[in-house]
């Protein structure tokens, strides 16, 4: 790229003082966002893990690291929070991308909305997204679709409208749904049109990455600075990796389920991830069951073996797309944020149907593997559709408690990665313990652009922003953090404040935790501080009420937040 961008009235910049005292133009960064599917918090090297992630391990040692980063335990609402700057809710992606006729649950972004992409467009970014959408809906034609492999072809998967070509970018490569075929991926288009084939030797983390490449190169030949955002499908299942990834694993896991959980704590201690107070390791789950007694371990190494190839992978693109930052001149002014969407999964799913494919697209059957049905086919290959399951998840989630969907820090903590050699004025290899949202992030990418956001968007009011820029943290500042956070999905609810965190189940009791002491949520404190519960229980419902996560009753100060879950459908 142009070592000097061309100035323009639609990317204005910030002026600063140079060195001599010269006021000189600021040249605004691109922007880098890579997300990953379902990864658990202890899953790279640089955050505890075994599995081999040198590339993002390298940009964690030359950039910054969050320890207490937030997403919202699931998918698709994380990613309207991150696009948007918004709580999902607000977004009409509380739930999942299904209609549901109540604001909050529209199954797609409104035009209450901007994402990321509509406004660093109009202030002069090309703007490109590759790889999973998961923002449309996909309850338009066959819900129950058996054959779903390409054996069948639609012209389009949902409204295009609702496309990230129709929300602010300027190309798109990648899927509209959620759950793919690694190997031969459903719902996969060019911007609005469905590509009918792919090549056989396809592999959906590969073709993320190549395509990612060449839109770098691309820009490189520009002067307009660029946003991209890199959305993995990896390592969501189903467990599909390279056979030449999976053996590099083959014998890893060997140890079982406590020798790995209990051997990334200790590193993650070593390493001083949390600071001088290190987060306890929590009880295993399902910790009466013994890796000895465990009759298929041979099974269960390989799922995790898989689980670690499909993030080995990940690791490897992103390895290609930072050489090719720095092979076009553009990788010191790249402000690369890398994060999950969610704790790592418990799922195993068992029957095909809706996204869950049943045949190849030749016509072969895929075996499945839900609870009670033989474990006898090794997951790994087209074949067949697995998911880690609860106990490695437990073990991806290390040190907290359960995973995906739940509200606890196992489903909603996220590693997150910050890199730009330009602009972080921090020490390479720096932990922050300053705590974030990912709904932080679409503040961040408008603040170091130097983009406003908008009150209104092509005649629609825009409901104001919820996220606070991260930039002060990136400058090695204390960051005002926001005074509370606030978590809801599928009837599971959180609310943290400072160090305090009241979290409950779906239909479960509230619990409370002090983190600044019991990081993992082990000790709660609900009994002896009842005033404290019943607070931030009152400050829940109102934020639940506020961002449309529930229907408002007629007299919210009267109920308690178990009653007002029921107005629910």
């Amino acid at each position: 790229m142009a070592s000097i961008r061309l100035l323009t009235v639609l990317a204005p910049l910030c002026v600063v003082t140079s060195l001599l005292g010269q006021t000189t133009q600021e040249e605004p960064p691109n922007i880098l966002i890579v997300l990953v599917d379902d990864m658990g918090y202890s899953d790279l090297g640089c955050y505890g893990g075994e599995i081999k992630t040198p590339h993002l391990d390298a940009l964690a040692g030359d950039g910054l690291r969050f320890s207490a980063f937030y997403n919202t335990g699931r998918c698709c609402p994380t990613r309207a929070s991150l696009l948007t700057g918004l709580y999902p809710h607000q977004t009409g992606v509380g739930k999942m991308t299904f209609e549901e006729n109540r604001p909050g649950y529209r199954g797609f972004l409104q035009p209450n909305c901007v994402t990321i992409a509509e406004v660093l467009r109009d202030h002069g970014y090309q703007t490109g997204m590759v790889g999973k959408w998961h923002l449309s809906q996909t309850n338009m034609g066959p819900r129950h679709m058996r054959n779903l492999n390409n054996q069948i072809f639609l012209p389009q998967f949902a409204d295009p409208a609702t496309y990230p070509v129709g929300r602010g970018f300027d190309s798109h490569y990648g899927i509209i749904w959620g759950v793919i075929n690694h190997f031969d991926p459903f719902t996969l288009v060019r911007d609005a049109t469905p590509i009918e084939s792919v090549s056989d030797n396809y592999y959906a983390t590969d073709a993320f990455s190549e395509e990612a490449v060449q839109q770098i190169e691309a820009y490189a030949t520009t002067d307009e600075p660029f946003f991209l955002y890199l959305a993995y499908t990896a390592p969501h299942w189903p467990l599909h990796a390279r056979q030449s990834d999976i053996e590099r694993y083959a014998e890893t896991y060997r140890a079982g389920w406590q020798q790995i959980r209990e051997a990334r704590h200790r590193r993650q201690v070593k390493m001083k991830l949390f600071g001088d107070a290190p987060a306890p390791l929590s009880p295993r789950h399902d910790a009466h069951a013994s890796w000895a007694d465990e009759p298929k371990k041979d099974w269960e190494m390989q799922a995790m073996a898989v689980h670690a190839a499909m993030i080995d992978r990940v690791d490897q693109g992103v390895g290609h797309v930072v050489e090719a930052l720095k092979r076009t001149g553009q990788y010191d002014n790249t402000l690369i944020l890398f994060l999950s969407d969610n704790g790592a999964s418990p799922e195993r799913p068992g029957v095909p149907g809706f996204d869950r494919y049943s045949e190849t697209r030749d016509g072969r059957k895929v075996t499945y593997f839900g609870a009670g049905k033989p474990r006898d086919l090794l997951p790994g290959g087209e074949l067949t559709c697995a998911g880690i399951g609860a106990r490695w998840a437990n073990v991806a989630n290390t040190p907290f408690r359960y995973w995906k969907g739940n509200q606890h820090e196992g489903g909603i903590r996220t590693p997150l990665i910050a890199h730009w050699p330009r602009g972080l004025t921090v020490d390479g290899g720096t932990i922050t313990q300053q705590d974030g949202h990912v709904m932080d992030i679409a503040a961040t990418c408008l603040d170091v652009a130097g983009a406003s956001y908008p009150e209104v968007y092509r005649g629609h009011a825009i409901t104001p922003l919820e996220g606070k820029s991260l930039k002060p943290i990136l400058k090695n500042a204390h960051r005002t953090p926001h005074p509370q956070i606030f978590f809801e999905h599928y009837g599971h609810k959180a609310v943290r404040e400072g160090s305090l965190k009241l979290v409950a189940d779906e239909d479960g009791p509230w619990r409370l935790y002090d983190l600044s002491s019991d990081k993992s949520e082990l000790h709660n404190l609900a009994d002896k501080h009842p005033e404290i519960v019943s607070r931030l229980e009152k400050d829940w419902n109102k934020w639940a009420i506020r961002t449309q996560a529930i229907d408002p009753p007629n007299s919210p100060d009267s109920l308690d937040s178990a009653t007002l879950m029921k107005v629910r459908p």
